[in-house]
């Protein structure tokens, strides 16, 4: 059985944020205003389809998807990216690839106690973003 992913996690620290952005090619005042940002994640897990929300004063995404499914996903309101999304479970971890526009990036979950860990990568620049929530 996989670990229970429910629940609304309140982000309690954020490291190599601005880092991770200018590997993105994210703008400068994007940055600015989204390295100051709180985020509240919201997710709803029924067995592998999982319902996210990451909720925050600038923007709101929402991703829903089932685990080994792969999907197209439109990450407008981030860094408005089109790619084909894959979530598998590795573990109690979920791991997601994504492909498209720009080289391979995608992210990292899972569950120490009651931290809610995110690592997001992008293998292009080796950087990674770590939030607890």
């Amino acid at each position: 059985m996989p670990a229970d992913y429910n629940g609304r996690w309140e982000m309690v620290s954020n490291e190599n944020f601005e880092e991770f952005m200018k590997a993105l090619d994210i703008d400068f005042a994007t940055r600015k205003i989204a390295s100051h940002l709180h985020q509240t994640k919201v997710i709803v897990q029924n067995g592998d389809k999982f319902e996210t929300k990451t909720l925050s004063t600038f923007r709101n995404y929402e991703v829903n998807f089932t685990v080994g499914e792969e999907f197209e996903e439109h990450t407008k309101g981030l860094d408005n990216r089109k790619v084909m999304t894959l979530v598998t479970w590795d573990g109690d971890k979920l791991l997601c690839v994504q492909k498209g526009e720009k080289e391979n990036r995608g992210w990292k979950h899972w569950i120490e106690g009651d931290l809610l860990h995110l690592v997001r990568e992008s293998t292009r620049h080796g950087m990674t973003r770590t939030t607890q929530a």
